[in-house]
């Protein structure tokens, strides 16, 4: 069940999944949030602008997590983002041993509008968080805000009058 906070903390996901598509990538932005509520870290997608495939805002958030948290506040700690976890996000999460993530929208979502929109299929199967890593605790998508997601994917495939 999502709370208010969580939807705070979604909202600021999808601000930065914004931000990224304005910056010239795709609309996927992350937060990064302990257990007492405190914002750790936030990042957006990078991939386009760094021309890195692997500058996802989930990896960011992990790789800091690893460098800066001990194992204890990872576990205690939540990813919210504005779309749910790729396999090599989902991966890095749970061998980081990372907590909660809760996911404005999901996989499922994204590969339905993808092909509304005639965009065609990626290099990598579109499994979701628990497909991958069947042990870590999700959440979502979470219906209040998906279709903002919806709206940046839309705009980044159809442009902005579509």
């Amino acid at each position: 069940m999502v709370s208010p906070t969580d939807i705070t903390h979604l909202t600021r996901s999808i601000k930065l999944a914004q931000e990224a598509l304005e910056a010239g990538d795709s609309p996927f932005g992350s937060v990064l949030v302990s257990s007492d509520g405190t914002v750790l870290k936030e990042e957006r997608n990078r991939v386009f602008t760094t021309n890195d495939v692997t500058a996802h805002p989930e990896l960011t958030l992990v790789t800091w997590a690893q460098k800066n948290l001990s194992p204890a506040e990872c576990a205690a700690a939540t990813v919210y983002t504005s779309g749910e976890h790729c396999p090599m996000c989902a991966t890095a999460h749970a061998f980081a041993g990372l907590g909660r993530i809760v996911f404005a929208s999901s996989t499922e979502q994204l590969v339905r509008w993808r092909g509304e929109l005639g965009v065609q299929a990626g290099p990598v199967a579109p499994l979701g968080i628990n497909q991958v890593a069947p042990g870590l605790v999700v959440e979502g998508p979470v219906e209040e805000v998906s279709e903002r997601v919806r709206e940046l994917h839309r705009v980044k495939h159809s442009g902005p009058n579509a």
